[in-house]
């Protein structure tokens, strides 16, 4: 705690307010909305790239985008490398938004994290998530099919990266934007490589795993067995597209989010 009241956390070396992993925009017009949906990035991801599902999934769903550090509006925190350093921070950041009913989405590296932290909630503390949607990642303790890309040389990494279709070419084009962006999105592929599922229970809540028809990092049976990690609900469902299948809010990709959201919590008005 602050002298002047706030809530804080470690960030790194750092000590951050509570509300800086949460990103709202100060919007006003969701206020009426009853279901919260928190939004993982992927690697080297931002809040901005879920910025197109707020207005859509009004009025029922309040999007919430999950702000970490070494990217966006924290630019200058040091990044995580390990999941089970980001997690105690990351849940301490988000417990204050978790007063009203929640379900997570996380995309790719977010689905891990998301599915971390909806564990420690679902474990202890305040109520867990009422739904966690996973996209474009394994399950849980599946070893990846391709070699790390975190210790390539810069001018490698990135053309892999490019691969996946996760840089835009107006970033790739700017090497000043990608110098500032490069310290975060090694981090991240850092923390995806070396993720292994923490300890602690499963979780009880209903899962839907998403992915694309042509995405070069999963395959269909390995995304289908995130249904182990739960005792409840499991639905699986597959766009067309790459990695990136997600991008630019698609209609029926969120029209799935909302019809997997309001399943799962049907009695709210």
């Amino acid at each position: 705690m602050m002298p002047d009241g706030t809530d804080t956390q470690t960030s790194g070396d750092r000590l951050c307010p509570a509300d800086v992993w949460v990103v709202n925009d100060g919007r006003t017009e969701d206020s009426g909305a009853v279901r919260r949906l928190f939004c993982f990035p992927h690697a080297g991801g931002g809040p901005s790239f879920f910025r197109s599902w707020c207005a859509p999934l009004q009025p029922e769903i309040a999007v919430r985008r999950v702000l970490l550090p070494g990217r966006e509006g924290r630019l200058e925190d040091p990044p995580f490398r390990r999941i089970e350093d980001l997690v105690e921070p990351l849940c301490a950041g988000l417990e204050p938004h978790l007063d009203q009913p929640y379900a997570f989405f996380g995309h790719s590296m977010g689905a891990v994290v998301a599915y971390e932290v909806a564990r420690r909630f679902s474990g202890a503390g305040p109520a867990g998530p009422a739904c966690l949607i996973v996209s474009g990642h394994r399950a849980p303790g599946l070893a990846g099919k391709r070699p790390p890309l975190s210790g390539l040389p810069d001018h490698e990494f990135l053309a892999e990266v490019a691969r996946l279709n996760g840089i835009p070419a107006e970033v790739l084009s700017e090497p000043e934007l990608l110098d500032m962006l490069l310290p975060a999105l090694r981090a991240d592929f850092e923390l995806a490589e070396t993720y292994q599922p923490l300890s602690g229970g499963g979780l009880d809540c209903p899962v839907v795993a998403y992915m694309g028809t042509s995405d070069p990092e999963v395959e269909y049976t390995e995304v289908l067995a995130w249904r182990e990690v739960t005792t409840g609900r499991f639905r699986m469902r597959v766009f067309r597209g790459d990695h990136f299948y997600i991008k630019g809010g698609r209609p029926d990709v969120l029209n799935a989010v909302r019809e997997d959201l309001l399943l799962a919590m049907p009695e709210l008005v």
